[in-house]
C-alpha cells in the first residue's frame, strides 16, 4: 500500500493534541483595572468557567497556557507584560479581557498603551467596558476553536496569523541610564528590570 498522504497520520494526531489543549486551559490572569472584577464573577460558580477546561488558574506563568489581559497597561507595566509572556511555554494564547486591554480604552494619554497587542500577540479580544462573564466565555469558546482549527500565534506552522496590529519592535520607557529600551519578540528586559 503506498503512503499518498504522508502527512495524514501526524496530522490526525495534532488534531486530538488541539482538543486536548481546548480543553485544558491553564490561565494567567493579569489583571490591573476594573474589569477584574467582573473576571472574578466568571470564575465563580454561576458562569462555572471550570465546564470549558479553564478552571484553576496559574499564578506562575511558567505553568500557564492562556495570558488573560484584564484591564489597562500602562507603559511602564508593558515590559513586566512582555516579561511573562516570554516565560510562558509554546503553546500560549492570549485573551484581552475588556476595552481597556483591546484599545486602551477612553484613557487616550501618553502613559496608557493603546491596546495589549502593542507589546505582545492577542488572539482573541473580548470587548465591554467591563465585558459581561457571557462575553467572556463567548470569548473563551472563540478561543478554543482557534486553537482546534491550529490558528493560535504560538502554533509555528502558521505563523503569526492573530495579533493584528503587533510591531514586531515597539518603543518602551526610557531607562534609568537614559537610554531607550525597544524590545522584539526574541529580546528579554534589561537585567536590572528597572524603567525610569
Amino acid at each position: 500500500m503506498s503512503n499518498d498522504n504522508p502527512s495524514f497520520v501526524p496530522t490526525v494526531l495534532q488534531d486530538a493534541v488541539n482538543w486536548a489543549q481546548k480543553f485544558s486551559l491553564f490561565t494567567y490572569p493579569f489583571a490591573t483595572a476594573c474589569c477584574a472584577m467582573e473576571f472574578m464573577s466568571t470564575m465563580g460558580s454561576r458562569y462555572d468557567i471550570a465546564r470549558f477546561g479553564a478552571e484553576f488558574p496559574r499564578f506562575s506563568p511558567r505553568q500557564a497556557d492562556l495570558l488573560l489581559v484584564i484591564g489597562t497597561i500602562t507603559e511602564r507595566q508593558a515590559p513586566v507584560l512582555r516579561r511573562i509572556y516570554d516565560q510562558m511555554p509554546d503553546p500560549k494564547w492570549v485573551l484581552a479581557f475588556g476595552v481597556c486591554a483591546s484599545t486602551g480604552g477612553f484613557y487616550q494619554n501618553y502613559t496608557v498603551m493603546p491596546g495589549a497587542d502593542q507589546v505582545i500577540p492577542v488572539d482573541v479580544y473580548v470587548p465591554g467596558c467591563p465585558p459581561r462573564p457571557e462575553q467572556v466565555l463567548d470569548g473563551l469558546m472563540a478561543l478554543q476553536r482557534r486553537i482546534q482549527e491550529h490558528r493560535g500565534h504560538s502554533q509555528r506552522e502558521l505563523g503569526n496569523t492573530a495579533a493584528i496590529g503587533y510591531r514586531d519592535r515597539r518603543h518602551l520607557p526610557v531607562l534609568s541610564d537614559g537610554t531607550s529600551m525597544t524590545l522584539g519578540p526574541e529580546e528579554r528586559m534589561p537585567k536590572d528590570g528597572r524603567v525610569r
